[in-house]
């Protein structure tokens, strides 16, 4: 009983710590200049929310983050394959049902396009640390890899509460793409080591952010796009859920503290 009560609180006390710090965060980004195109700094508070985590129990964030000890990055190369694919299948439907395709020039951003790229990637490693290399684990011990990874998907969806503000409909179809791609990347990385789980997710997620910034015009509001990316990552999906319905051990290293 007392491990279950810990267990909880930890994932608690990551929660609230995520969404408190991402908000505080995003309130003091136009102060500091930072750019929202090149990098948004909410980005940063799972991160914030693991050190955090780090401070009360060292012992059981330590293991949470080595991951499984023995594992390889073997299963990571399909989970790359998967982001420009659900960006094909989003952009391609998209440009279907509007009868014209979006795309948007590099050269055309406001700032450079390498400096974009870098700083997405290191916002996305921001959030993966907090989201796939500690909530993930840390429920991974007591559930299955799909039930994990949905309720991860679920919580990092909520932790975007602007994308709430939306219609319904742009809503559900973001919580369907955070849902689906958390399965993905939850199953794909369910047995690699730490620093592996890392850097694919945060390479998987930042391929994402950038497909969407150049192919799709989501970010305008409408729910066409959000809802036919939901539905794409929902496909993308379905050969991770047969494969995650397939794995029933749980072999995630925590050492209890």
């Amino acid at each position: 009983m007392e491990k279950r009560k810990q267990w909880k609180a930890q994932a608690g006390l990551f929660l609230a710590v995520a969404f408190v710090a991402a908000g505080a965060l995003g309130a003091v980004q136009p102060a500091v200049g930072v750019p929202a195109e090149v990098v948004q700094l909410t980005q940063f508070g799972p991160a914030v929310a693991v050190a955090a985590a780090a401070l009360l129990w060292p012992a059981r964030t330590r293991g949470l983050l080595a991951g499984y000890p023995t594992g390889t990055a073997a299963p990571s190369v399909a989970l790359l394959a998967t982001a420009p694919l659900t960006i094909l299948l989003s952009a391609g439907s998209y440009a279907l049902f509007t009868g014209a395709a979006h795309a948007t020039d590099p050269r055309g951003l406001r700032h450079s396009f390498l400096l974009i790229v870098v700083a997405q990637l290191v916002g996305a490693c921001g959030e993966e640390i907090g989201w796939r290399c500690f909530l993930q684990p840390l429920l991974r011990i007591r559930f299955g890899a799909l039930t994990a990874s949905t309720v991860v998907g679920v919580a990092w969806g909520l932790w975007h509460v602007q994308v709430l503000a939306g219609s319904p409909a742009y809503a559900v179809g973001f919580l369907l793409a955070t849902t689906a791609m958390s399965v993905v990347l939850g199953v794909a990385l369910d047995e690699a080591r730490g620093h592996h789980r890392l850097l694919f997710a945060g390479a998987f997620h930042c391929l994402i952010n950038l497909g969407m910034l150049l192919f799709m015009d989501e970010e305008t509001g409408r729910a066409a796009p959000m809802v036919l990316f939901g539905l794409a990552c929902t496909v993308t999906a379905l050969p991770w859920v047969w494969r995650g319905r397939r794995s029933t051990a749980v072999k995630i290293t925590a050492t209890a503290g």
